[in-house]
């Protein structure tokens, strides 16, 4: 696992083992996460989610402590994976990082607590899956608008994004700060401390 430039993110590019019967990989390991990270990672909740082209899910994030860490991988199809820093004081508020997750590479995103999240589907069928830290929680979970012009995520030009409802009423991030959504940085490094 590697670190992404976006404190408490991280990639992971499995080894691949494939010959004439197909392929395997191992796309979670405990103890090659924990020397990374430097904490183990428990999951509460897994998810699996299925889309057609131009899918764009997110950015979705969930109030700290206890937010949601989540650990990402796309087991068909591929996706454009975005981690957003949304952290209030953080020293890359306001930035994000790609990744491309696809079903020939494997690699997996860990983003940690306070994070926000975001992908597109860049084919039909894109499956992603992802294991997280704590379970669904509406009372906890929020939105920022994908398409904020201030974010300027530089999405696919070649794709029109399709959102849900909820997403497409998102925030943008500046809304979101007023509104006391975000997490400050300092509050998800003290709770990633105590794991």
């Amino acid at each position: 696992m590697k670190p992404l430039g976006i404190e408490g993110a991280w990639v992971d590019t499995p080894r691949v083992f494939a010959d004439d019967r197909g392929r395997f990989h191992e796309w979670f390991r405990s103890e090659t996460f924990r020397a990374a990270v430097g904490h183990g990672f428990t999951f509460e909740q897994a998810n699996c989610s299925r889309s057609v082209r131009g899918t764009l899910r997110g950015v979705h994030a969930a109030a700290v402590p206890p937010g949601q860490a989540k650990y990402v991988t796309c087991v068909s199809g591929a996706v454009l994976d975005v981690v957003v820093d949304i952290r209030v004081g953080s020293p890359t508020f306001g930035t994000w990082e790609a990744v491309r997750l696809d079903d020939t590479t494997h690699r997996c995103v860990y983003l940690s607590e306070g994070l926000g999240h975001a992908f597109m589907a860049l084919e039909d069928d894109s499956t992603v899956v992802y294991l997280c830290s704590q379970g669904y929680a509406p009372d906890r979970e929020f939105g920022i608008d994908a398409l904020d012009p201030a974010l300027a995520i530089a999405w696919p030009g070649d794709l029109t994004p399709v959102l849900s409802d909820k997403d497409a009423a998102a925030p943008t991030l500046a809304e979101a700060e007023r509104q006391g959504l975000l997490p400050s940085f300092e509050e998800c490094v003290a709770f990633r401390g105590g794991l």
